[in-house]
């Protein structure tokens, strides 16, 4: 995992406003504000690479509420959408959404429905198979 971190800090993209680490009293907030624990991994990936700007794909950010990837508000939408409300948002893509489930594993929703073909044992198994390699 801290070699996968390391790689998405090596492949920032620079922007005009950089995404700057949420803190854990921040990632607590955000979890009262959806209702919802947030998985472990997921959490590590918040508090540790959420700063990376890398490619198409944009996952959850948990610092800036005026952020297009602000969790909360992707979260909002998507329940909106029909993803099933245990399922925590990881990144929108298209209409589709990466997922994680409580315990950890990241799923594929599409087309109103998950995805049993597309799915990843975690948060940094889909951060390495899909965001850096699908890039």
């Amino acid at each position: 995992m801290e070699e996968l971190i390391d790689k998405l800090h090596e492949l920032n993209e620079p922007v005009p406003v950089p995404l700057e680490l949420p803190d854990e009293d921040t990632l607590v907030e955000i979890q009262e504000q959806i209702l919802i624990h947030l998985p472990f991994e997921l959490r590590e990936y918040l508090l540790k690479a959420s700063d990376v700007v890398y490619g198409h794909l944009e996952p959850v950010t948990a610092s800036d509420p005026q952020s297009h990837t602000y969790l909360p508000d992707v979260a909002a939408r998507a329940w909106d959408e029909g993803l099933p409300r245990y399922l925590v948002p990881l990144c929108e893509d298209g209409g589709r959404y990466y997922a994680v489930d409580p315990e950890g594993e990241v799923l594929l929703w599409a087309d109103g429905e998950i995805d049993e073909e597309q799915t990843w044992d975690s948060v940094w198994q889909w951060v390495e198979e899909v965001w850096l390699e699908g890039a």
